[in-house]
């Protein structure tokens, strides 16, 4: 390879392992693979060559591998003494030599086999990249930068940080809309660690993100005083979420709501006005199954099997027990894992 050459390929090597995180082994590694290829496009499927790259000195060169032969019975490994003497005066009979090769001097194909195999590399090397990067992120929350609404799906293009990534319509809070430039936090789902397919899933629906959102914005949650013990959620309509205390002197449910509700105000500001059930946890499946069913008032409740229950409410609590369409209930049951029957006297 041409000094020139070499050294416009190693510098993009360097600029790449900056800019997009990429090592610069991991390109000359598949480099090496390139031009191996393209080596058998040239002299034969089955011709012996050797690649040495020098890391240290950002040198890369090629060598084919030949026999010195007095009558040449396999053209792709074999040449006779005087080729050989071409080369190098010194060879001889029975020899095994190397002879430098320019991969510059191969021929087009050759040469545009060995591109298309280092930007394949170049493009995995970028997704690898990533994966690792939203792997670190995973079960948390980013903020991003809307860059694009598509009009027919309503999917949403975000720039994360660690690229570009879509935002999809079924992952979105019901109702609401974006703008390019507008910032937004996203739960990150799951990361794709296969070569196709989305890259990562992304999320504003996930319970996941109500979560965290509590994790971040509650210093007693933060500190690790107050715990969440589950969260329900119907995206865009309501969330339910359970906390206890570690400390006595705490109030798990004051904590999360705030002076005057400024802190809940904030958390549901960013879930686009969605109403947030803080319930506390007991340790009593009674009691915490009573408190779940939170804004209506439960007269009792009958533990009646494994993860059943009777609960029974005054007439005037039904429809606020059950919620509407079932959502209230639907909710409580997520949260305390127990499959409610509720009745009234």
């Amino acid at each position: 390879m041409s000094t020139k050459n070499k050294e416009s390929l190693l510098n993009a090597l360097d600029l790449l392992e900056k800019e997009k995180g990429i090592p610069k082994a991991y390109m000359l590694e598949k480099i090496e693979v390139a031009l191996i290829s393209a080596y058998h496009k040239e002299y034969g499927a089955n011709a012996r060559v050797r690649i040495f790259v020098d890391t240290e000195k950002d040198d890369i060169k090629m060598f084919r591998q030949m026999t010195v032969v007095e009558e040449v019975t396999d053209p792709e490994n074999e040449m006779t003494v005087e080729e050989a003497k071409t080369y190098n005066k010194r060879y001889k009979l029975g020899q095994e030599i190397e002879i430098k090769v320019k991969p510059d001097t191969f021929r087009r194909l050759s040469a545009g086999a060995a591109k298309s195999v280092i930007i394949q590399s170049i493009r995995e090397g970028s997704r690898k990249v990533m994966q690792e990067a939203y792997e670190n992120q995973r079960n948390e929350i980013i903020t991003a930068t809307v860059s694009k609404v598509d009009p027919l799906n309503g999917n949403v293009v975000l720039e994360t940080g660690n690229g570009r990534a879509v935002l999809l319509k079924s992952e979105q809070i019901p109702g609401e809309e974006f703008y390019p430039n507008d910032r937004v936090k996203v739960f990150v789902m799951e990361v794709n660690k296969e070569a196709r397919g989305p890259l990562v899933t992304l999320s504003r629906s996930h319970a996941g993100l109500v979560r965290r959102l509590f994790e971040l914005e509650i210093p007693e949650i933060t500190d690790g005083v107050v715990i969440i013990k589950s969260v329900s959620r119907e995206a865009g309509v309501r969330s339910k979420v359970a906390v206890c205390s570690r400390d006595g002197d705490v109030d798990p449910v004051g904590a999360c709501i705030g002076n005057r509700g400024m802190r809940i105000a904030g958390i549901v500001d960013e879930l686009r006005g969605e109403k947030i059930d803080i319930i506390p946890y007991s340790e009593s499946p009674e009691e915490y199954i009573a408190a779940a069913l939170a804004p209506a008032k439960v007269l009792s409740v009958e533990i009646t099997g494994e993860r059943t229950c009777r609960v029974l409410v005054d007439p005037d609590q039904l429809s606020l027990a059950i919620g509407r369409e079932g959502l209230n209930a639907r909710l409580a049951a997520r949260l305390t894992g127990f499959k409610i029957d509720i009745k009234s006297e």
